[in-house]
């Protein structure tokens, strides 16, 4: 799997664990993150899953149904957080956005995972404090709450850091796994 740096999963579910997931067909950003002390997130797995463009449809959304659940198999995310296909001025891409996202949103509630999704501005405001977060705003703050001695590239897979990071703020569950912790 292109860009997977990962430790072994367990065998079972961790309930802190999220798979954060930017959804694409050419390039699916995913990052794997958990709550660290302090308050602070810990980044597992940051990268993306290509599909050739040349490919047919059915193979590529085929291939990105394989990868992810490698994915899931090897982290065991019990959180699943996906940005939410947004409007786009090229319904082609849209569609095929829309697509992925479908495959990875089964294949996570078929593991088991809570599934979320987050609009794109949700995330920005949760991660950057500001709803129009430009890209290198959102990638600065990525690489700050991850502690990451640069900002995740490419753009995709700090987008799915991003959704991530939205979910671990944001999802009650992992709200109350944390108050319990204190």
């Amino acid at each position: 799997m292109a860009g997977v740096a990962a430790i072994s999963a367990t065998g079972e579910m961790r309930a802190d664990r999220i798979l954060g997931i930017d959804p694409g067909l050419t390039r699916c950003g995913y990052a794997v993150i958990e709550p660290g002390p302090a308050g602070r997130a810990k980044a597992i797995a940051i990268g993306v899953i290509k599909t050739p463009p040349s490919s047919p449809l059915a193979q590529r959304l085929a291939e990105l149904h394989a990868e992810m659940a490698l994915l899931l198999d090897e982290h065991r995310p019990g959180q699943v957080a996906v940005e939410r296909v947004f409007f786009q001025v090229n319904v082609q891409t849209a569609m095929s956005v829309g697509q992925a996202s479908g495959v990875i949103m089964a294949l996570a509630a078929a593991s088991g995972a809570d599934v979320s999704e987050y609009t794109p501005s949700q995330v920005k405001d949760a991660v950057a404090g500001w709803g129009g977060a430009d890209k290198a705003q959102v990638q600065r703050m990525v690489q700050a709450r991850l502690a990451l001695s640069a900002p995740p590239r490419p753009a995709d897979a700090a987008d799915a850091a991003a959704v991530a990071l939205c979910h671990l703020s944001m999802s009650p569950v992992l709200q109350s796994l944390r108050s319990r912790q204190r």
